[in-house]
């Protein structure tokens, strides 16, 4: 597994990380799995050289399940989380509700500190506020957090990558997903942010042969259909893995799944390393021909 300096910020993390949202529910729910196969495939993640873990507190049962299942290998590898949302009865990205928040999530996932947490995904609003950012770098000087983040896209996006007030961005990233390439990114890599891309596989539409309304992909299922998107001579996951994968400025691209064979596919997808520049340049030309305003998918 390929390892790759997460911007200035001194950690080191696996071209592809693990996203924790694949192990949210529990057996008897839609995208269930029992607590043994989530301590199996964690475990065999990190045997398999994957360094970054990624979960958020509104993630059901992932972080209890990471700290149950590999506390005990807490030295072997990143760990990022989300925070914002309340569950004790404060106002959503109020100071306390990150606060409570934050030392939630130690609990849950045993352990003293997190590596990277990110404010998930709030509004202009939040942000320009102020009170969020403040109780985030509160934690940080607390050694609770080791370095402050922000997950979302488009201006909201912007605005962080370019406030000095993150060490990281977390975003949506993929061939139908194009739009942090041409600002936030370039920024992130000449200023030494980290990077870590979400849904480089854009939710796997092509599991759909008619239009998944109501699905997550949705969205994805029909730019590719504008796009008249093939993968020929590829598969659809080697074409979206690689892309997202070595663009600049990327540390990491994170794949939710249940499967450790599905996961050992994407680490040998990898190893081919990337697109020729011209079959790049063709995909970003694609999106932006056919682009109507299509915006980040937070």
């Amino acid at each position: 597994m390929e390892q790759r300096p997460f911007g200035k910020t001194g950690l080191t993390v696996s071209a592809i990380g693990f996203g924790g949202a694949a192990i949210w529910h529990a057996p008897g729910e839609k995208g269930g799995v029992s607590d043994d196969e989530v301590d199996a495939l964690l475990n065999a993640m990190l045997d398999s050289g994957v360094t970054l873990i990624d979960t958020a507190g509104m993630y059901g049962l992932s972080e209890e399940r990471i700290g149950r299942a590999i506390s005990g290998r807490r030295n072997e590898f990143v760990l990022s989380s989300k925070c914002g949302f309340d569950r004790d009865g404060n106002e959503d990205w109020s100071a306390e509700a990150i606060t409570a928040g934050i030392d939630r999530s130690l609990k849950y996932l045993k352990t003293d500190r997190i590596d990277i947490v990110h404010l998930h995904s709030c509004d202009m609003a939040v942000l320009r506020k102020g009170e969020a950012i403040a109780a985030l770098h509160k934690a940080v000087q607390a050694g609770k957090v080791g370095h402050a983040a922000y997950s979302g896209d488009n201006e909201e996006l912007l605005w962080a990558v370019e406030s000095g007030h993150f060490a990281s961005i977390q975003t949506s990233l993929s061939v139908c997903d194009q739009r942090c390439l041409d600002r936030a990114l370039p920024h992130c890599h000449l200023n030494g942010l980290g990077v870590i891309v979400k849904r480089p596989l854009a939710n796997a539409f092509w599991r759909f042969a008619d239009r998944p309304r109501g699905e997550y992909c949705e969205e994805y299922w029909v730019r590719a259909k504008t796009m008249n998107l093939k993968p020929d001579p590829l598969l659809w996951d080697e074409l979206f893995l690689r892309f997202a994968a070595f663009q600049t400025g990327v540390c990491s691209i994170i794949i939710g799944t249940r499967r450790v064979e599905h996961f050992r596919r994407n680490i040998d997808l990898l190893r081919k390393g990337p697109f020729p520049p011209e079959q790049v340049a063709a995909l970003r030309e694609l999106f932006r021909r056919h682009d109507h305003g299509w915006t980040g998918q937070i």
